[in-house]
């Protein structure tokens, strides 16, 4: 019935992973480390080079250190209800693991840790500045000049919107005024150490909005060769984040509007073709051809310093990992599709019982030392698509209450991500489906918004269950726990179960330890 493809492979070879990065709490030091540093390492080995629009040599450098080079998905997902514990039998391949899926706070700063992603994310913040400031003191003017500062104010609105949404509460319209931020950080620093103050999360959100308004009518996609666009923020991956940030914003109309200049009126020309990887056996040829710069659907590609790919799928290290008992509420859950066999994607699971995983994540080695063995593991990840989009969009539209347009952008990924033959989705079998659908995909809802009961209640069930089967192992669904305020439970093997209820204070990721220690106010506890 599940038509499973097994594809466990041990590597003879032990990846050892080093903590690479041994910067201080400063974001001044990070700053300074920029201002000398060139773009070195794996960024510059990726298939596609990032580093070509046509300005200064300083400038170039600076805007491709603007993309962050590690990743929230590995503790945002592990902290989802996207995975179980497969219990004591089970290995983890190193602590952050356990922590991230325990809720717990963290005991180290190397790859894919809290320390790790405020290091990265504030570092790409420091070289948007460096550029900025730079581009301010200019007297020329020029539009490669205008281009460059477009995309240098996406990108530190990109990075700081990643860090409140991880290290904060979810947008409240009737708390964000008083709830903790994150600093906005928008001069080049200059000394190696300072106070900063957290603000808050309306503030963050004030101030990433007045870059994203700024900076995506400077975007210009001429500037940039064929083969390198989707490593910046073109103007379609602009567009797609102008979107999720004012969906979570609660500006519809605006998520609206920008959704649709990223995939336009016709997404089924632009929406991930899955019919494409039904041909390919490995699940390492599936990750290289999801991640292809040159489709439609990949918005924006980022590469990142991370064991994620290693931890989700290595059979040897399942101790926290989708399961198939996880599958039952995504890939393999029931939806209008009526049986799992008609969603392409449950088609396409790799693994066992213990660690199932699609996949979209491709992992490369940047060896340190061909010969040991030894290097660090990065992945690209599809940071923004057409498909998760045309989902941002479809959420805008329920809460305006427009259930026809909400209905069109469901059908649409509901028909490209189906196989022919089931019955087409429509406004009432929405309505009736999740009226009466399994508990899974009904969890119950506690919004930081308004949601009425019976039709729009329904469809967004559905809009949660779609985008989580379209976001699997890419940690986004934890953002919708946070924002629906979904309470999950996560099974601890001999001991209680942990429920994450709707207040949880553990929802906002606790700051790194070097920067409470450094003076700054930690989350409640």
């Amino acid at each position: 019935r599940r038509q499973r493809q097994m594809c466990i492979r041990d590597r003879k070879k032990t990846i050892n992973m080093k903590n690479q990065n041994k910067y201080s709490i400063g974001l001044a030091a990070i700053a300074m480390l920029l201002a000398t540093s060139s773009c070195e390492g794996f960024l510059d080995k990726m298939p596609d080079n990032r580093t070509e629009l046509d300005n200064s040599e300083k400038v170039l450098q600076l805007l491709v250190s603007a993309y962050p080079s590690g990743t929230y998905m590995q503790i945002t997902e592990l902290m989802s209800d996207n995975v179980a514990d497969n219990g004591p039998l089970y290995m983890t391949f190193n602590k952050s693991v356990e922590e991230s899926y325990k809720w717990q706070d963290f005991t180290d700063n190397q790859q894919d840790t809290p320390q790790y992603i405020w290091n990265e994310y504030y570092k790409a913040i420091a070289a948007a500045n460096h550029a900025l400031e730079y581009l301010n003191n200019s007297e020329e003017g020029t539009e490669d000049e205008l281009a460059s500062r477009g995309e240098a104010l996406v990108c530190r609105a990109y990075s700081h919107f990643i860090l409140v949404n991880v290290f904060c509460k979810a947008y409240n319209s009737q708390t964000s005024s008083v709830d903790l931020g994150i600093p906005y950080v928008e001069k080049p620093e200059k000394i190696v150490s300072g106070q900063y103050a957290r603000g808050t999360v309306a503030e963050v959100y004030e101030k990433i909005n007045r870059d994203i308004e700024e900076g995506l009518p400077l975007i210009d996609d001429t500037k940039y060769k064929s083969s390198v666009i989707k490593y910046h923020f073109n103007q379609k991956a602009a567009y797609a984040f102008a979107a999720r940030f004012n969906l979570y914003y609660g500006n519809y109309e605006k998520a609206i509007k920008y959704a649709t200049k990223a995939i336009g009126e016709n997404p089924a020309k632009v929406l991930r073709d899955q019919v494409q990887y039904k041909s390919i056996a490995a699940a390492k040829d599936c990750g290289i051809a999801y991640v292809k710069s040159e489709l439609a659907c990949n918005l924006l590609l980022m590469p990142a310093t991370s064991m994620w790919n290693y931890n989700h799928w290595r059979s040897q290290y399942s101790r926290y990992a989708m399961n198939t008992a996880k599958l039952q509420t995504t890939y393999w859950s029931l939806g209008p599709w009526v049986a799992p066999d008609y969603l392409y994607q449950a088609l396409k699971i790799y693994g066992n019982d213990q660690v199932s995983y699609y996949p979209k994540l491709y992992g490369f080695i940047e060896y340190t030392d061909v010969i040991s063995g030894i290097g660090y593991l990065n992945i690209v990840n599809t940071v923004f698509t057409t498909d998760e989009t045309l989902l941002c969009r479809a959420e805008a539209y329920i809460h305006m209450k427009d259930y026809s347009n909400a209905t069109k952008d469901l059908s649409h990924w509901y028909d490209s991500h189906t196989l022919p033959g089931v019955k087409a989705l429509t406004e009432d079998r929405i309505d009736s489906y999740y009226e009466t659908a399994d508990q899974a995909v009904r969890p119950e809802l506690h919004p930081m918004f308004e949601i009425e009961p019976d039709k729009q209640l329904n469809f967004m069930y559905c809009l949660l269950h779609f985008r989580r089967i379209e976001t699997v192992h890419e940690g986004l669904r934890w953002f919708d726990i946070k924002r629906f305020g979904i309470e999950i439970e996560h099974n601890i093997a001999g001991q209680a179960n942990d429920i994450l209820t709707k207040d949880d204070p553990r929802r906002a990721l606790q700051l790194p330890a070097d920067v409470i220690g450094a003076g700054m106010q930690p989350n409640p506890r």
